[in-house]
């Protein structure tokens, strides 16, 4: 299993990976290493502890709104998809209806094709 050096808050750690996950693994410790930075900035120097405790609840954070805003999207995809049915169902219903009056319309034609061919002359060869 490979393993890859990290540095959060200074420190430098050693940790495994699943095969091909190495700058994942890396990008994400810089992420959490960006967010323990941010919070040193904000409160000092408090504690690893507590600083990694603190940068690891903003991560969460991050996460739940992520998970909040997926939920909304869900939902708005959701109505999209039935107004999207009910627009086809429509059209597919007004479809109909124009066949129908298209039918309609080429019998009338029809109709009148035939009484012209009763009534008009045959020309002379």
């Amino acid at each position: 299993m490979p393993e890859v050096n990290v540095e959060i808050n200074g420190r430098k750690y050693r940790m495994a990976c699943e095969e091909g996950q190495q700058k994942r693994l890396i990008g994400l410790a810089e992420r959490l290493n960006g967010h323990v930075e941010s919070l040193k900035g904000v409160v000092g120097e408090i504690g690893d502890n507590r600083l990694t405790v603190m940068a690891g609840i903003a991560v969460v954070d991050e996460l739940a709104e992520a998970e909040r805003k997926i939920k909304e999207l869900e939902r708005e995809v959701t109505v999209l998809t039935r107004a999207g049915q009910e627009v086809a169902a429509e059209i597919e219903a007004l479809e109909g209806k124009f066949a129908g009056k298209l039918a309609e319309a080429a019998k009338a034609l029809e109709g009148v094709a035939g009484v012209l061919d009763e009534t008009s002359p045959l020309p002379h060869s």
